[in-house]
């Protein structure tokens, strides 16, 4: 009997071991997005389901070792497209919790530009859950974003207790990809207003002069001085980087000029901010962009009041 409960008790460290044995150099991830919640740190990644667009889940105590993954989302018979996922990010708003994912479509797009090949559809979905592992199920039927737009990368941000998705209008459908927002209704459900564009790639600091200008990943930052900003993602010299803009009047509305220095350039980007469970402000990002190569890296950010700084 005392060997039958050390073999059980063996078995069970044994288990707990395996299940927490990643680090983030074991897990390949692009656009990683991580949610603080009681006490747990949440890595989202896009997961297919055969043919089917999903998302997982990593989660950890520490930062540093994480668990194996656990589906929370695989795209549902009827929903308008059950392609790929992109860039899912989750967060908590009225005591539910949201994924705002990119859902690509197999519809072919005919670019205007006749030296342009033809791009897949894709969208921007939210989808709705009473935990952060899910499952999730759809708000609506079809994405938030317009249906004549080529859109990804939306994000969430409350205004004046209203809700807006923050979203990238892509560059393979308009060449100098655009930034832009809509108000979404109380429940996620739909847009409740048109697109405001907030400003275009081309105006990014480390933007050279190209045909196309690339905008990715926006997420939405308020400083300890009350300054709106923004971080996104674009191609300068350096390979993937991530800018800042900022909000000359602390509004979404803007207008939004861009800062003079990235805060990062050294191939990496579409970028979130958190702050950690010791109280530390901190950036996630995946680097290199190249692919099978990503990995999620961790800084440790400076708010300046007027700016971001990762801390050396």
């Amino acid at each position: 009997m005392k060997k039958t409960i050390f073999l059980s008790l063996l078995l069970i460290v044994n288990i707990n071991l395996h299940s927490q044995n990643l680090t983030l150099e074991d897990i390949h991830i692009r656009d990683p997005f991580i949610l603080v919640d009681g006490g747990t740190y949440y890595l989202y990644a896009t997961s297919s389901v055969g043919e089917a667009g999903g998302v997982a889940v990593y989660t950890s105590k520490d930062l540093q070792n994480w668990t194996e993954k656990k589906q929370v989302l695989t795209l549902p018979e009827g929903n308008w497209s059950r392609g790929s996922i992109w860039a899912p990010e989750v967060h908590k708003y009225k005591g539910k919790y949201y994924i705002f994912a990119t859902i690509n479509e197999h519809t072919k797009w005919k670019m205007s530009r006749e030296d342009w090949p033809d791009y897949i559809y894709r969208a921007t979905q939210i989808f709705r859950s009473d935990s952060p592992t899910g499952p999730f199920v759809p708000t609506a039927d079809i994405p938030q974003t317009p249906m004549d737009y080529m859109a990804l990368d939306g994000t969430l941000f409350i205004e004046n207790n209203e809700p807006y998705m923050v979203f990238c209008h892509e560059w393979v459908q308009i060449e100098d990809g655009t930034v832009e927002f809509i108000k979404l209704d109380r429940d996620l459900t739909k847009a409740v207003s048109t697109p405001v564009r907030m400003f275009c790639g081309s105006t990014c600091c480390v933007a050279e002069p190209s045909k196309s200008y690339v905008t990715d990943g926006c997420f939405m930052y308020r400083t300890k001085t009350g300054k709106l900003l923004m971080i996104w993602a674009s191609f300068g010299p350096d390979g993937y980087a991530e800018c800042i803009a900022e909000s000359l009047t602390g509004k979404l509305a803007g207008p939004w000029r861009q800062q003079s220095e990235p805060l990062f350039k050294q191939d990496g980007g579409h970028a979130m901010i958190f702050t950690d469970l010791e109280g530390k402000l901190r950036l996630v990002l995946h680097s290199p962009n190249e692919s099978n190569l990503e990995r999620a890296k961790l800084f440790t950010l400076e708010d300046t009041g007027e700016t971001l700084k990762i801390v050396k």
